[in-house]
């Protein structure tokens, strides 16, 4: 019986074709290493702001700024994917966000940084998007919410390669120049392009259709019934994405506002990193099983309560703030494993690169403006106080999904 359950389990693997099962692990590969390169900033951000004199206005400009450019960089990388392929793209993607987070290891000040760190955005916004369409146009309908979903899990994987690797620099070298080893690190991902150079192919579904999608991409993705898609999509991807780069951005600085060493914050944070590894999984099942729509709906209500219970604890909560870690991270991650099937069944083959790369990082930067929102709240209530709004984000996620269509269990058309 056990052997039954397991093979169930697995399905979604097994009936990958072999290429599909290699791009699975470029995309992977991609992602991961796409968190690692995102999370060292805001694992930084508190020794940045000591050298450079910065305050939380400035810090969260820093993270601002760099989902903004990510959003262009993610347009961008959408209509690319459409004109010369998912893999060709993927590469490149990946090549642009690990050469500039290690220059931004070099950076002499504040405004080198910001440019740096704007323009590691531009490759880092068109990363997920590239290889979530590449594993879904593999995948089968019945399991192509737990396929995609794995390549979500990886953002966890590479967050918690970060703290480990941000413990370790911060605790042999001081804050000044620990910072900048940890973003010369981030061009280790470039590695990850010799794989998918060589094992990497894209699937029949794009390949088939090619010279269509290479075609007026963009402007298709706002026309007809598409428009409607478009807007809806747009602000579902703002709610989730306010509200994770809230939490992102903020909670390590919260968790030493309340007097945690290098050593607890990064205990603290592999609580919440262990949640989110299993609530990516699980919302990749939860997704092919209850449908796209109610899993959104489930986890953006769990994950806004769960985010003002998790800033609201007094200073003597002491461990309760590190086991609540877990199920915040759980539900703020799990609400992101129906994305990218989602938006692949939104779309058609000749407008998906377009459509699913514009609605995901329309939402980033939108969405990027809650950290900067949140920095000069913190001034006023603390950074505890003001994280708390990034629970709205999580409402307009839940009223977003509204005007979308159910489309578990079809085909990519």
């Amino acid at each position: 019986m056990a052997t039954v359950r397991e093979s169930h389990r697995m399905a979604w693997w097994r009936e990958l074709p072999p290429k599909g099962k290699r791009a699975l692990v470029g995309a992977f590969l991609g992602f991961g290493l796409d968190s690692y390169d995102f999370w060292v900033l805001p694992l930084s951000l508190a020794a940045i702001g000591t050298t450079f004199g910065l305050n939380s206005a400035d810090k969260g400009w820093l993270a601002t700024t760099t989902l903004l450019t990510s959003a262009v960089g993610g347009v961008a990388a959408g209509v690319l994917c459409d004109k010369i392929g998912r893999t060709r793209t993927l590469m490149i993607t990946i090549i642009t966000y690990a050469v500039f987070t290690a220059l931004c290891g070099l950076a002499p000040n504040y405004e080198t940084l910001l440019v740096l760190r704007a323009l590691q955005g531009v490759g880092f916004g068109g990363e997920w998007a590239t290889g979530a369409i590449l594993v879904a146009e593999y995948a089968s309908a019945r399991h192509r919410g737990r396929a995609v979903a794995v390549i979500q899990s990886s953002w966890a994987v590479g967050w918690g390669a970060a703290v480990l690797v941000y413990t370790l620099v911060f605790n042999l070298a001081g804050d000044e120049t620990a910072w900048r080893v940890l973003f010369l690190t981030g061009l280790l991902p470039a590695l990850a392009v010799i794989y998918v150079r060589s094992k990497v192919e894209d699937a029949p579904h794009y390949t088939q259709r090619r010279e269509l999608a290479a075609r007026g991409s963009l402007k298709a993705i706002f026309q007809g019934p598409l428009g409607k898609t478009t807007l809806f999509a747009s602000l579902l991807a703002t709610g989730c994405q306010g509200g994770y780069y809230t939490i992102a951005t903020w909670l390590p600085s919260y968790l030493k506002n309340r007097g945690l060493s290098v050593i607890g914050t990064g205990g603290y944070l592999f609580f919440l990193i262990a949640g989110a590894f299993l609530g990516y999984l699980t919302g990749g099942y939860l997704t092919d099983r209850l449908g796209r729509r109610t899993s959104f709906q489930i986890f953006a209500f769990l994950s806004g309560v769960l985010l003002i219970l998790y800033t609201r604890l007094p200073a003597s909560a002491g461990t309760a703030v590190m086991y609540l870690g877990f199920p915040l991270g759980f539900c703020a991650s799990a609400i992101f494993s129906g994305f990218g099937s989602y938006l692949a069944e939104l779309y058609p083959t000749t407008a998906r690169g377009a459509g699913q790369s514009f609605t995901y990082n329309f939402g980033r930067a939108v969405g990027a403006f809650f950290p900067t929102v949140i920095g000069y709240l913190a001034g006023h209530y603390g950074t505890g106080g003001a994280m708390t709004f990034g629970a709205l984000a999580y409402a307009l996620a839940f009223v977003s999904v509204l005007g979308l269509p159910e489309t578990r269990g079809h085909e990519l058309s």
